[in-house]
Protein backbone atom coordinates (compact mmCIF):
# COMPACT_ATOMS: atom_id res chain seq x y z
CA UNK A 1 0.00 0.00 0.00
CA UNK A 2 1.30 3.57 -0.78
CA UNK A 3 1.16 5.58 2.23
CA UNK A 4 2.16 8.73 0.75
CA UNK A 5 1.40 10.99 -2.72
CA UNK A 6 5.03 11.36 -4.38
CA UNK A 7 5.88 13.89 -6.73
CA UNK A 8 6.86 13.42 -10.15
CA UNK A 9 10.05 15.10 -10.31
CA UNK A 10 11.70 14.79 -14.41
CA UNK A 11 15.50 13.99 -13.94
CA UNK A 12 17.18 17.16 -14.96
CA UNK A 13 18.73 16.92 -18.16
CA UNK A 14 21.95 18.49 -17.22
CA UNK A 15 23.76 17.95 -13.41
CA UNK A 16 25.61 20.08 -11.08
CA UNK A 17 29.28 19.52 -10.96
CA UNK A 18 30.80 18.92 -7.42
CA UNK A 19 31.79 22.80 -6.41
CA UNK A 20 30.12 24.31 -9.00
CA UNK A 21 29.41 28.29 -8.55
CA UNK A 22 25.93 28.83 -7.20
CA UNK A 23 23.96 31.79 -6.42
CA UNK A 24 20.63 31.16 -4.24
CA UNK A 25 18.57 34.40 -3.65
CA UNK A 26 15.30 34.93 -2.35
CA UNK A 27 13.07 33.41 1.08
CA UNK A 28 14.42 32.07 3.83
CA UNK A 29 14.08 28.56 2.56
CA UNK A 30 16.81 29.65 0.26
CA UNK A 31 19.42 30.11 3.25
CA UNK A 32 18.59 26.37 4.33
CA UNK A 33 19.24 25.40 1.19
CA UNK A 34 21.96 27.37 1.00
CA UNK A 35 23.33 26.37 3.99
CA UNK A 36 23.59 22.53 2.89
CA UNK A 37 25.58 23.43 -0.22
CA UNK A 38 27.80 25.45 1.68
CA UNK A 39 28.32 22.53 3.79
CA UNK A 40 28.51 20.28 0.64
CA UNK A 41 31.50 22.02 -0.92
CA UNK A 42 30.02 24.30 -3.13
CA UNK A 43 31.35 27.28 -4.03
CA UNK A 44 28.20 28.91 -3.07
CA UNK A 45 26.98 32.68 -2.53
CA UNK A 46 23.82 32.54 -0.26
CA UNK A 47 21.11 35.30 -0.42
CA UNK A 48 23.75 38.23 -0.16
CA UNK A 49 21.11 40.69 -0.04
CA UNK A 50 19.68 39.26 2.99
CA UNK A 51 16.22 37.35 2.64
CA UNK A 52 13.97 38.31 0.28
CA UNK A 53 10.32 37.25 0.03
CA UNK A 54 8.51 38.67 -3.16
CA UNK A 55 9.79 38.06 -7.04
CA UNK A 56 9.69 42.00 -7.75
CA UNK A 57 12.23 42.79 -5.04
CA UNK A 58 14.45 39.64 -5.97
CA UNK A 59 14.49 40.56 -9.59
CA UNK A 60 15.12 44.30 -8.75
CA UNK A 61 17.95 43.39 -6.41
CA UNK A 62 19.68 41.00 -9.54
CA UNK A 63 18.84 43.45 -11.66
CA UNK A 64 21.11 46.59 -9.51
CA UNK A 65 23.61 43.77 -9.59
CA UNK A 66 23.50 43.43 -13.01
CA UNK A 67 23.87 47.23 -13.61
CA UNK A 68 26.21 47.58 -10.41
CA UNK A 69 24.16 50.05 -9.50
CA UNK A 70 25.34 51.77 -6.78
CA UNK A 71 24.02 53.47 -4.02
CA UNK A 72 24.63 57.38 -1.85
CA UNK A 73 23.45 58.66 1.04
CA UNK A 74 20.18 60.05 -0.25
CA UNK A 75 18.95 56.61 -1.58
CA UNK A 76 18.95 54.92 2.69
CA UNK A 77 16.94 56.70 5.81
CA UNK A 78 17.54 56.64 9.69
CA UNK A 79 14.86 55.10 11.54
CA UNK A 80 14.42 56.61 15.15
CA UNK A 81 16.85 54.52 16.81
CA UNK A 82 19.29 56.30 14.89
CA UNK A 83 19.96 53.62 12.75
CA UNK A 84 20.40 53.79 8.73
CA UNK A 85 18.71 51.40 6.81
CA UNK A 86 18.12 50.58 3.12
CA UNK A 87 14.54 49.70 2.19
CA UNK A 88 15.98 47.50 -0.68
CA UNK A 89 17.94 45.40 1.69
CA UNK A 90 17.72 43.47 4.92
CA UNK A 91 18.58 44.51 7.75
CA UNK A 92 22.02 43.09 7.97
CA UNK A 93 23.47 45.92 6.16
CA UNK A 94 22.26 48.19 8.96
CA UNK A 95 24.67 50.70 10.66
CA UNK A 96 24.63 53.29 13.14
CA UNK A 97 26.99 55.18 10.27
CA UNK A 98 25.56 56.12 7.46
CA UNK A 99 29.15 55.55 5.44
CA UNK A 100 29.41 52.08 6.69
CA UNK A 101 25.76 51.43 5.53
CA UNK A 102 26.14 52.35 1.69
CA UNK A 103 29.91 50.81 1.29
CA UNK A 104 28.53 47.72 2.28
CA UNK A 105 25.66 47.57 0.05
CA UNK A 106 27.50 48.71 -3.04
CA UNK A 107 30.63 46.41 -1.89
CA UNK A 108 28.09 43.65 -2.18
CA UNK A 109 26.62 45.00 -5.25
CA UNK A 110 29.67 44.77 -7.11
CA UNK A 111 30.78 41.36 -5.79
CA UNK A 112 27.30 39.89 -6.94
CA UNK A 113 28.28 41.53 -9.86
CA UNK A 114 31.37 39.44 -10.34
CA UNK A 115 30.03 36.61 -9.25
CA UNK A 116 27.25 36.27 -11.26
CA UNK A 117 29.07 36.51 -14.57
CA UNK A 118 31.07 33.64 -13.60
CA UNK A 119 28.08 31.66 -12.13
CA UNK A 120 27.04 28.29 -13.22
CA UNK A 121 23.55 28.15 -11.56
CA UNK A 122 21.45 30.71 -9.85
CA UNK A 123 18.65 29.18 -7.93
CA UNK A 124 15.52 31.46 -6.94
CA UNK A 125 13.24 30.81 -3.97
CA UNK A 126 9.71 33.03 -4.44
CA UNK A 127 8.27 33.34 -1.12
CA UNK A 128 4.95 35.84 -1.64
CA UNK A 129 3.42 37.08 -4.64
CA UNK A 130 2.39 40.28 -1.76
CA UNK A 131 4.69 43.47 -1.94
CA UNK A 132 4.95 46.77 -0.13
CA UNK A 133 5.64 50.23 -1.44
CA UNK A 134 6.20 53.38 0.42
CA UNK A 135 2.66 55.63 -0.08
CA UNK A 136 5.20 58.98 -0.14
CA UNK A 137 7.11 57.72 -2.77
CA UNK A 138 5.39 54.83 -4.37
CA UNK A 139 8.73 52.81 -4.28
CA UNK A 140 8.72 49.14 -3.97
CA UNK A 141 10.01 48.05 -0.16
CA UNK A 142 12.10 44.58 0.38
CA UNK A 143 12.37 45.38 4.02
CA UNK A 144 9.95 47.44 6.30
CA UNK A 145 12.67 47.36 9.37
CA UNK A 146 9.80 47.18 12.09
CA UNK A 147 8.60 50.84 10.46
CA UNK A 148 5.10 52.08 10.55
CA UNK A 149 2.32 50.56 9.46
CA UNK A 150 0.96 53.58 7.67
CA UNK A 151 4.28 54.73 5.78
CA UNK A 152 3.06 51.62 3.35
CA UNK A 153 0.76 50.14 0.78
CA UNK A 154 0.18 46.68 0.64
CA UNK A 155 -0.46 45.21 -2.83
CA UNK A 156 -0.52 41.68 -4.50
CA UNK A 157 1.09 41.11 -7.80
CA UNK A 158 -0.63 39.30 -10.24
CA UNK A 159 1.04 36.28 -12.33
CA UNK A 160 1.15 38.70 -15.42
CA UNK A 161 3.08 41.13 -13.71
CA UNK A 162 5.77 38.64 -12.63
CA UNK A 163 6.26 36.94 -15.59
CA UNK A 164 6.86 40.11 -17.63
CA UNK A 165 9.57 41.19 -14.92
CA UNK A 166 11.36 38.43 -15.30
CA UNK A 167 11.10 37.41 -18.95
CA UNK A 168 13.14 40.68 -19.50
CA UNK A 169 15.55 39.74 -16.36
CA UNK A 170 16.59 36.18 -18.00
CA UNK A 171 17.04 37.61 -21.01
CA UNK A 172 19.68 40.15 -19.24
CA UNK A 173 20.93 37.30 -17.44
CA UNK A 174 21.61 35.18 -20.74
CA UNK A 175 23.66 38.06 -22.19
CA UNK A 176 26.02 38.59 -19.16
CA UNK A 177 26.82 35.08 -18.27
CA UNK A 178 24.91 32.57 -21.13
CA UNK A 179 26.35 29.74 -19.94
CA UNK A 180 23.91 29.77 -16.65
CA UNK A 181 21.35 27.38 -15.42
CA UNK A 182 18.38 29.07 -13.48
CA UNK A 183 16.62 27.46 -11.04
CA UNK A 184 13.17 27.99 -9.73
CA UNK A 185 11.35 27.30 -6.50
CA UNK A 186 8.04 28.41 -4.32
CA UNK A 187 9.00 28.40 -0.64
CA UNK A 188 7.04 25.79 1.65
CA UNK A 189 6.99 28.38 4.03
CA UNK A 190 3.24 29.95 4.86
CA UNK A 191 3.39 33.62 5.25
CA UNK A 192 1.05 33.81 8.24
CA UNK A 193 1.18 38.05 8.10
CA UNK A 194 -2.23 38.28 5.76
CA UNK A 195 -3.86 35.15 6.81
CA UNK A 196 -3.62 31.17 5.55
CA UNK A 197 -6.40 32.44 2.98
CA UNK A 198 -4.43 34.84 1.59
CA UNK A 199 -1.30 33.00 1.59
CA UNK A 200 -3.07 30.03 -0.35
CA UNK A 201 -3.46 33.02 -3.24
CA UNK A 202 -0.31 34.15 -3.22
CA UNK A 203 1.07 30.81 -3.56
CA UNK A 204 -1.38 29.83 -6.15
CA UNK A 205 0.05 33.39 -8.23
CA UNK A 206 3.57 32.39 -8.13
CA UNK A 207 2.81 28.54 -9.30
CA UNK A 208 1.12 30.07 -11.85
CA UNK A 209 3.67 33.06 -13.23
CA UNK A 210 6.29 30.18 -12.84
CA UNK A 211 4.53 27.57 -15.10
CA UNK A 212 5.00 30.22 -17.56
CA UNK A 213 8.45 31.39 -16.68
CA UNK A 214 10.25 28.34 -16.89
CA UNK A 215 7.92 27.12 -20.29
CA UNK A 216 10.71 24.05 -21.09
CA UNK A 217 13.53 26.47 -20.71
CA UNK A 218 13.95 26.80 -17.19
CA UNK A 219 14.17 24.52 -14.51
CA UNK A 220 11.28 24.84 -11.71
CA UNK A 221 11.78 22.37 -8.65
CA UNK A 222 8.61 21.76 -6.68
CA UNK A 223 9.97 22.20 -3.10
CA UNK A 224 6.09 23.94 -2.19
CA UNK A 225 4.51 20.88 -3.79
CA UNK A 226 6.69 18.07 -2.01
CA UNK A 227 5.69 19.87 1.74
CA UNK A 228 1.89 20.24 0.74
CA UNK A 229 1.59 16.39 -0.58
CA UNK A 230 4.77 14.21 0.43
CA UNK A 231 5.19 15.82 4.01
CA UNK A 232 1.46 16.25 4.47
CA UNK A 233 1.66 15.95 8.52
CA UNK A 234 2.47 18.33 11.18
CA UNK A 235 5.47 16.24 12.23
CA UNK A 236 7.38 17.75 9.42
CA UNK A 237 7.38 21.04 10.95
CA UNK A 238 8.96 23.37 12.85
CA UNK A 239 7.99 24.48 16.79
CA UNK A 240 5.76 27.45 15.06
CA UNK A 241 4.34 25.23 12.57
CA UNK A 242 4.93 27.39 9.83
CA UNK A 243 8.76 26.21 8.70
CA UNK A 244 9.64 23.39 7.75
CA UNK A 245 11.26 20.69 10.11
CA UNK A 246 14.86 19.96 10.14
CA UNK A 247 13.51 16.41 8.94
CA UNK A 248 11.31 18.27 6.59
CA UNK A 249 14.14 20.21 4.61
CA UNK A 250 16.90 17.41 4.67
CA UNK A 251 14.13 14.95 2.47
CA UNK A 252 13.55 18.28 0.39
CA UNK A 253 17.46 18.49 -0.22
CA UNK A 254 17.24 14.61 -0.62
CA UNK A 255 15.01 15.44 -3.79
CA UNK A 256 16.80 18.00 -5.23
CA UNK A 257 20.00 16.25 -5.04
CA UNK A 258 18.36 13.04 -6.95
CA UNK A 259 17.51 15.71 -9.25
CA UNK A 260 20.55 18.08 -10.43
CA UNK A 261 23.46 15.61 -8.79
CA UNK A 262 25.09 12.49 -10.61
CA UNK A 263 26.58 9.65 -8.36
CA UNK A 264 29.96 11.35 -8.50
CA UNK A 265 28.97 15.00 -7.20
CA UNK A 266 26.69 13.05 -4.82
CA UNK A 267 30.03 11.43 -3.61
CA UNK A 268 31.65 14.32 -3.19
CA UNK A 269 29.22 16.30 -1.29
CA UNK A 270 28.56 13.84 1.18
CA UNK A 271 32.37 13.56 1.92
CA UNK A 272 32.62 17.43 2.21
CA UNK A 273 29.22 17.63 4.33
CA UNK A 274 30.85 14.43 6.69
CA UNK A 275 33.70 16.59 7.02
CA UNK A 276 32.25 19.64 8.24
CA UNK A 277 30.13 18.10 10.57
CA UNK A 278 33.56 16.77 12.50
CA UNK A 279 35.01 19.91 12.08
CA UNK A 280 31.81 21.38 13.82
CA UNK A 281 32.28 18.13 16.42
CA UNK A 282 35.71 19.40 17.40
CA UNK A 283 34.86 22.70 17.92
CA UNK A 284 32.45 21.88 20.43
CA UNK A 285 34.63 19.30 22.37
CA UNK A 286 37.78 22.53 22.10
CA UNK A 287 35.42 25.08 23.71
Amino acid sequence: MELMTRIDIPESEWKMAAGAKVLLVGSCFADEIGEKMVRGGFEAMVNPFGTLYNPASIAASLLRSISEKEVGKEDVFCGGDGVWHSWMHHSKFSSTDVATLVERINSTTHRVADFLREADVLVVTFGTAIIYRLKETGMLVANCHKQLDSLFVREQLSAYDIVDQWQMLLQLLESVNPKLKVIFTVSPIRHKRDGYHVNQISKGILLQALDEIVNNKWNYFPSYEIMMDELRDYRFYAEDMIHPSAQAVEYIWQRFEDTYFDNKTKDVVAKATKEWRQSQHRKIVES
